[in-house]
Parts: C-alpha cells; structure tokens; sequence
C-alpha cells in the first residue's frame, strides 16, 4: 500500500530536507500529479511534464494581471507583508506578458554574450584572487571565502554598486528568499519585510544618485535612462528588477557552487577525473547542477483549467514544478542518481525554461566554471575539514558552511 503523499513529502520534515531525492524517486513513482495537502499544491515530479509545463501559457507566475484575488479564489496577503510583496510582484520573474517582455527585453541589454564575455578576465581574476586566498590560509570555509564574494562582486560590478555598499547585499538577499520557501514562519517573513524596505530604500537612493551624476556604463544607470527616456519603466520597476538580479544573480550560483564542491568530495573518483583533465568543467558545471539542483522547485499558478494524466487541474490552482525531482528522472537520465562529469546528454533544467528561463544562466555557467577551475588549480589538494551543514531550507537548496583543508 502507498503512504500518503504527506509521508513521502513534508517540507518541515529534515529529512526531506538532508536528502529529497529518495522522496523524489517514491513520488516519480506515485504519478504524474499528486496533491499534497501540507502545502495546498499540486506535485509535478516528472521531466516531461515540468518541461512541457514551464513552457505552457496557460500558466503564470501571477494571477493579478487577469484575476483579482476574489475571482482567483484566493485570499490577499496580510498587510504586514506588503513591502515585500511590493518588491516581489514588480520584478520580472513574476511578471506575465506584456510587462514581463518589456522588462525583459531592457535587462537582457546586459546579458548579450557580448556583454557577459567581456566580463570573463574580471571573472577569472577574482576566481584566482579568492581561491588564491584559500589556498594561502591552508583552509577555511569555502562558502564564505569564495562561494559568496564572487558572484556578489560581479552582478553588483554590473549593476554599479559601489564596492563600500556591498556587505548587505547577501544578508537582505537571503532574508527576501527566505519567503520562497514553502509555508514560511511569521519570523521569515518578518525578516523579509525589513530586508525589503533596507534594500528597496538603499537602491532608490542609488537610482536618485544615478540621476544626479548620469554618463556611467552600470546597468542602472542604464534603467534610469531608459525610464527617463519615456521606455515605460517605472521607478518600482527599476527597484524590483535591481533586487530580482541581485538576489537571482548570486543566491544560486552561491548554493550551486557550494553543492557542486560537496557533491565532489563526496564521490572522490570524480574529483580525481577531474582534476586531472580541465577540460572536463563544462560538462562538470552542468552535471554538478543537475546532480544537486539548486532550486529544487518553482511555482506556477493556473490561469486556466489543465488536465494531467486525466487529472483536472481547475483553475485558481497552484503547482510545484520539482526541478530536483525532474532532474533525477530516469525517463530523461541514463543512471540519474549517479555523478558523471562527462555526462553528455543532459537536458537539466536547473535554469528553468520557456519565457521564464534564467537571464543570467551564461553568466552563472561562468561564474561557476571560473571558481572551480581556480580551486583546482590553487587548491589541488583540498579536502573536507567537516561535515558539511546544509541550510534548513527545500526549495532553495544549499549550504551554510563547507570547511575544508588545503595541503
């Protein structure tokens, strides 16, 4: 007899949180949709199906634009919440046609692979400088000395935040995406609410300085032109997609580099392959995002009614597209549960799909590629000091500390 979908997946359960992929593979199992009373969503597990769905409009990652909450069948959130919600629904990743693609299209200036690539010397010569700095120290704690400062560097050097303002920015990063866990606490949220009203206060000062003293080549700079250029780009526009690159921009390149190390010292034949030939940090990059997904699962609501394996899915439903689920799939992965630094067929989607799909995924893949390249070349010797301590959190997946020695 199956056990009920709460048993298999609970996300207060820590557990589940240590290690989701058994509870994957028993809800893979299970269907192809499952209900789970705990978090009032419906379960996609399946590649094809996440997939498939990302890509159909007749989901959204908002309702607002078509439906009040009342039509939606859906409470407002509590007025306590409002900065943050505030934040949140103006940046693009929960935005719907036709303000998603304008917004899109003025950030998406920045990330041409022209862009991205002139960026690579700076990249690489910080990844150097950090994991030089390691390496010097004998150990540490590889999250906190290169995990974290390097992406954070590059999208605040992108959007032109001065170096002297940075230290915040992973404190209110982290306290924002506290709330993209599921069921999140009354404290979550209240920490999320500050952190929305510090980073949203610090940024329209920025954009006001931007004003006063144009002429920059930063991002922001180049947002305020554009809204006051009549580009139709409000001020909350600006503030919301500032936070949504900050927060996106370094929050899972931090988590990916920090799983992709420990997944290495885990499995250590697939270090030694590793760093034996370079060349193999493409497709290592990619496999270590597929092997310990990030961003285990992302939202969708249904904007209309849907039906899954003769299931109807009505409208005014939420969904939870399991991207960790997804990515050990054996119907899309040969041996899903094994690390294979070669891996050559691997359609992850750690960086989602259709008009949603991650911006910033070419400068992610450089990022994540720099760092470890540096590491192997500085730290060749670098091993587990302790064990890792793994945040208490489902959706975004990562650590808090990964110690390790270097000989």
């Amino acid at each position: 007899m199956n056990p009920p979908v709460a048993q298999i997946f609970s996300p207060a359960d820590p557990d589940l949180v240590a290690d989701p992929y058994p509870a994957y593979d028993a809800l893979r199992a299970r269907g192809r949709v499952l209900w789970c009373e705990e978090t009032g969503q419906w379960l996609v597990p399946h590649h094809a199906d996440v997939s498939a769905l990302l890509r159909d409009r007749r989901l959204g990652r908002t309702y607002r634009h078509r439906f009040t909450d009342a039509e939606f069948g859906r409470t407002p959130p509590p007025p306590e919440h409002e900065p943050f919600h505030t934040l949140n629904d103006h940046g693009m990743l929960d935005l719907e046609p036709p303000d998603h693609t304008r917004i899109r299209r003025l950030v998406s200036q920045a990330f041409t692979p022209r862009t991205v690539e002139r960026l690579r010397p700076y990249v690489r010569s910080l990844a150097g400088e950090l994991a030089g700095r390691l390496a010097n120290a004998g150990g540490g704690d590889l999250l906190a000395e290169v995990a974290e400062p390097l992406p954070v560097a590059v999208i605040a050097e992108m959007l032109g935040v001065p170096e002297a303002d940075r230290a915040p920015l992973r404190p209110w990063s982290a306290a924002i995406c506290g709330m993209y866990e599921l069921n999140p606490s009354g404290e979550t949220a209240a920490a999320a609410v500050r952190a929305s009203v510090e980073f949203s206060d610090y940024l329209r000062e920025l954009i006001a300085e931007r004003r006063r003293r144009p002429g920059g080549d930063d991002l922001i700079t180049a947002l305020v032109a554009a809204h006051d250029e009549g580009d139709r780009l409000t001020e909350q526009e600006m503030i919301s997609t500032c936070v949504l690159l900050l927060n996106a921009g370094h929050e899972a390149t931090v988590n990916g580099t920090g799983n992709a190390w420990a997944a290495l010292l885990a499995h250590p034949e697939q270090l030694a392959a590793l760093r034996a030939d370079h060349s193999l940090v493409p497709s290592a990059v990619e496999e270590l995002m597929r092997f310990d997904t990030p961003l285990q699962l992302f939202e969708r609501w249904v904007l209309e009614d849907i039906e899954i394996d003769g299931t109807v899915i009505p409208r005014g439903a939420e969904l939870a597209l399991l991207f960790g689920s997804a990515n050990r799939d054996p119907a899309a992965f040969e041996r899903p549960d094994r690390l294979d630094l070669a891996r050559r067929e691997n359609p992850h989607i750690s960086f989602s799909a259709g008009i949603h799909y991650c911006i910033g995924a070419p400068l992610a893949r450089m990022e994540l590629a720099a760092s470890m390249t540096a590491l192997l070349e500085r730290a060749p010797g670098m091993r587990l000091a302790a064990e890792p301590v793994r945040r208490p959190n489902l959706v975004m997946r990562g650590l808090e500390e990964l110690r390790v020695e270097i000989r």
